[in-house]
């Protein structure tokens, strides 16, 4: 795909996002996308894409830090209620509280009782927002082990990316198959029919970029879409059965 290829598609769907956010603030509805995946994989690029031009009073993205002391002692979902969208508004997490069944489960940062409780619990959760009205999309975008050494060394050496790089990010490649081993067991686990995982390999970011977008807009609905730019590769956008136990091989 050329560079004028690529700048052509996205903005054709960037004009459907557009519609999207016009039909989006008429209705009121409320969506929600998370994006997870591995250090690299093209979550910031993504979001990136779908936000350009966006309202920014009715859109949001979300990222995280580290939760302060209080918000350690508070109910591990209370930080991110506070977070969810408004009637009309779009918001983005850029990771979100499935940093418990990654990140935290991997380094450590949490304990195996606090693992299991919330993945116990969010199940649930997502089903009290779903039920309450609010359309909840789950991406992991996942990426090959070699594509991630390349990507991060790249980073590393760019000074405009290097504010990227962190301790995690650094232990990425040591930690692959522990990493590769806790996204099988959350996606297994928070797969379920109110709020199903959707995988996207990233090794191509554009290709990635503009097949997530896709998959979103063709999964709701808004006034003058065009379907026709809609096509999503089905060797990139891997859509689960609900309730499926059977993952689709993933790199590991």
């Amino acid at each position: 795909m050329t560079k004028d290829d690529y700048e052509a598609q996205l903005y054709d769907l960037q004009v459907e996002l557009v519609k999207l956010q016009k039909h989006l603030i008429h209705s009121g509805d409320q969506i929600l996308v998370i994006l997870e995946g591995r250090d690299a994989a093209g979550k910031d690029g993504t979001v990136k894409s779908i936000v350009e031009h966006l309202s920014p009073r009715d859109t949001r993205v979300v990222a995280l830090g580290k939760p302060t002391e209080r918000e350690v002692g508070e109910w591990y979902f209370q930080r991110y209620v506070a977070q969810l969208p408004g009637r009309g508004e779009f918001i983005l997490f850029n990771r979100s509280w499935y940093n418990r069944a990654g990140v935290e489960k991997v380094m450590g940062f949490c304990t195996e009782k606090q693992y299991e409780q919330f993945m116990g619990t969010v199940n649930d959760f997502e089903s009290v927002l779903v039920r309450s009205g609010l359309r909840l999309f789950k991406y992991y975008l996942d990426i090959s082990k070699d594509e991630q050494a390349e990507r991060l060394q790249d980073r590393a050496k760019d000074p405009l990316t290097q504010w990227k790089i962190s301790p995690i990010d650094q232990q990425a490649q040591k930690k692959w198959t522990a990493y590769s081993e806790a996204r099988d067991e959350m996606l297994r686990r928070t797969h379920h029919s109110e709020a199903p995982w959707t995988v996207v390999r990233t090794d191509n970011k554009k290709h990635a970029r503009l097949n997530l977008i896709r998959d979103l807009l063709g999964r709701l609905h808004y006034p003058g879409k065009n379907e026709a730019a809609l096509t999503v590769d089905p060797a990139i956008v891997l859509q689960w059965p609900a309730l499926s136990d059977h993952l689709p091989v993933l790199e590991t």
